[in-house]
């Protein structure tokens, strides 16, 4: 199939007047709705922008490839525009984008199309093919100037496909092995993927090296390295965003970065890599590491990182334990007003154990998966144990009264604070054991990980962990005494803060922070706990309900493509998911982010104030029926929700009516 095959003369439109990205992809989604490939065209345009919510699929020098693989697509599509204004579409390089290329995915198994896109991708990268593309005046000079450059391409990989297979030319090629290996990958595995091997390999051959890379796209692995291409390399680059199996590259020097780099950065790649600078890889039985940090990340991104690898792991367990604890409040009406509120009854039972033993994995999980993110899968089992030990509070004073029952005393957890060091240090201790065991003789390979690592780290981690934890839950104990003894005042005040911070950057670190530490306290049992996840809760519905009312009401601030979408931050909003006014603050951080902290702050403070609680860490207005004080919750809601409306849509001023479009 040709390029040209997929993108059809109906799917190009040349000299866009788009000004947002927002725009731009409304343009792109109505053409491929035109060249009949999207089967629903909101939950296509949905996936589109929660492609770019994960990071900009722009790739520099003015190029962007969107794209969203998803079953409202009935079958592949390409659809290109050009804007001769460019817009911001968050590129590596800072640069406007002018040439945009959407790709429509569907969720099947043939995958013939992901070739041709393969192919686009890798033409965009030859600087004369995109300058070429700008050039055209005409739909039909757009479409023969690909017809051209892929024609030139496919000769030119015809002959190389005929040299490789001469037998003179193989018997040149045994004289060497490629200098360089590299994989790259990113999640979706279309474009990306692709335009960072081009680029990895005609940056090599400018500086005179050899170089093979693996692709690991949609299509599967391409052009696989060899076991004895990695035994002859100087060493490895891997730029991908997913997880790449690193066992087969144990004791090989080796750079991991991610798949923009490969794009961008590619010099410093291969230097790394040739001036000996890259660190050897660890990693045998088996093991399979997330994507490294660059090595130029600083201390505080890495230990944010294996923070965050943690906290992803650990939310299920708090989201589904959460809420399945609130319905046995819920059903539980009988035993309202008792001790035995919410399992006064078989079926409130039920819904309280399992929701209760999902909670119980919470703090080994977030531990577990810290220590897995600094030390790879030895890093599992005592991260884990290590958080249980965290969790259950258990002390060496407990040891030695193990054996007389009268003698012990209440056992103290060391709540949140525990995991987190006993996950960091479970992670750093193995970490430490691995690179004293590289020392060992070949003959113990087999047995270090599954005997030497788990036995020392586990050892080890739990003699630290009874050994500390008589002052992790002295901490536990004071935070929660003064958080329990705290004056009204002080909990609106609380309650403004960690609502605020869940719009200070939508789903990003100061989002993450208030949600954790809104769920820690809420493992605490306590009716502050509560108090405050419904602070934090109300604070990340606050940001799509105003984006929503704002492009309701003040419809000549907003263009038609944003009044559309901004119907879905309804639900969105009422869902608890604050990611739903992401494309917006995007767009216009300035306005939209001050007015959402303003307003989810002020809706924070006001629950916090008139003692709203939330036994549930998620569900938003569909677990109403569990929350505390119901009504001046729905009230803080509302009034966070309108005072950051009005603000944002003061800030904003009015577009013309050719910028707004039809007001429907």
């Amino acid at each position: 199939m040709k390029i040209t095959g997929l993108l059809k003369k109906e799917g190009v439109r040349l000299g866009v007047g788009a000004t947002t990205q927002l725009e731009a992809i409304d343009v792109l989604v109505d053409l491929q709705v035109g060249i009949g490939t999207i089967a629903d065209r909101d939950r296509y345009r949905d996936a589109v922008l929660a492609r770019e919510a994960e990071f900009s699929t722009a790739v520099g020098e003015g190029v962007a490839i969107p794209h969203a693989k998803t079953d409202a697509v009935k079958k592949p599509g390409l659809v290109a525009i050009t804007v001769p204004g460019g817009v911001d579409w968050k590129a590596p390089d800072g640069k406007p984008s002018d040439l945009i290329f959407l790709i429509a995915a569907p969720e099947t198994e043939a995958n013939v199309h992901l070739e041709v896109l393969a192919k686009l991708s890798t033409l965009l990268m030859h600087e004369e093919f995109p300058a070429a593309l700008r050039a055209a005046k005409t739909v039909d000079e757009f479409l023969a100037v690909i017809d051209e450059a892929e024609a030139a391409y496919d000769a030119e990989q015809e002959a190389k496909a005929a040299a490789k297979a001469a037998p003179a030319q193989a018997a040149a090629a045994d004289s060497g092995m490629p200098q360089i290996l590299a994989i790259t990958a990113c999640p979706t595995g279309i474009a990306h993927t692709y335009m960072a091997a081009e680029n990895l390999e005609k940056v090599a051959n400018e500086m005179g090296y050899t170089i093979k890379v693996e692709t690991q796209g949609s299509v599967g692995t391409k052009n696989a390295l060899t076991a004895d291409e990695i035994a002859a390399c100087k060493g490895i680059i891997i730029a991908a965003d997913k997880g790449i199996e690193l066992a087969r590259f144990d004791g090989k020097p080796l750079y991991s970065t991610n798949v923009s780099a490969g794009i961008n950065d590619a010099e410093r790649l291969i230097n790394i890599i040739m001036n000996g600078e890259a660190p050897i890889c660890h990693a045998k039985g088996g093991s399979s590491a997330p994507v490294a940090a660059d090595a130029t990340e600083g201390i505080g991104s890495q230990i944010y990182k294996h923070l965050m690898n943690g906290v992803s792991h650990m939310l299920p367990f708090v989201v589904g334990g959460g809420i399945l604890m609130a319905i046995s409040f819920l059903v539980d009406q009988s035993g309202m007003g008792t001790s035995a509120y919410g399992s006064s009854t078989p079926l409130a039972a039920f819904f309280n154990l399992v929701g209760n033993q999902a909670f119980n994995f919470m703090l080994p999980i977030l531990a577990g998966y810290i220590s897995m993110s600094i030390a790879d899968r030895p890093g599992l089992a005592p991260g884990f144990v290590g958080g249980w030990i965290a969790k259950q509070g258990f002390t060496l004073g407990y040891l030695a009264t193990a054996m007389d029952a009268e003698a012990q005393g209440a056992l103290i957890s060391g709540g949140f604070i525990a995991a987190l060091f006993a996950g960091f240090a479970a992670g750093y201790i193995t970490l430490a054991i691995e690179r004293a065991c590289d020392h060992l003789p070949e003959s113990l390979e087999g047995i270090k990980p599954v005997l030497l690592y788990p036995l020392i780290s586990i050892f080890l981690i739990g003699l630290v962990m009874l050994g500390l934890n008589p002052i992790f839950a002295a901490i536990n104990s004071w935070l929660t005494n003064v958080l329990n003894g705290m004056g009204t005042g002080n909990l609106v005040l609380l309650g403004a803060i960690v609502g605020g911070m869940m719009s200070v950057d939508m789903g990003g670190p100061f989002n993450k922070a208030a949600y954790v530490f809104g769920t820690a306290m809420l493992a605490e049992g306590t009716t502050t706990g509560q108090i405050i996840m419904a602070s934090v809760m109300v604070g990340g519905m606050v940001p799509p309900i105003a984006i929503a009312l704002s492009t309701t009401f003040f419809k000549n601030r907003w263009t038609s493509a944003d009044r559309k979408a901004g119907v879905v931050n309804y639900i969105m909003g009422l869902s608890f998911i604050t990611e739903g006014a992401i494309p917006y603050a995007a767009a216009d951080p300035g306005r939209v982010l001050p007015s959402c902290i303003i307003g989810s702050a002020l809706a924070g403070a006001i629950s916090a104030a008139f003692g709203c609680t939330s036994p549930a860490p998620h569900g938003g207005a569909w677990v109403i029926a569990v929350i505390g004080n119901p009504v001046m919750y729905l009230v803080a809601l509302i009034a966070g929700s309108v005072v950051a409306a009005l603000i944002l849509s003061f800030l904003k001023k009015p577009l013309t009516p050719e910028q707004t479009g039809p007001a429907k």
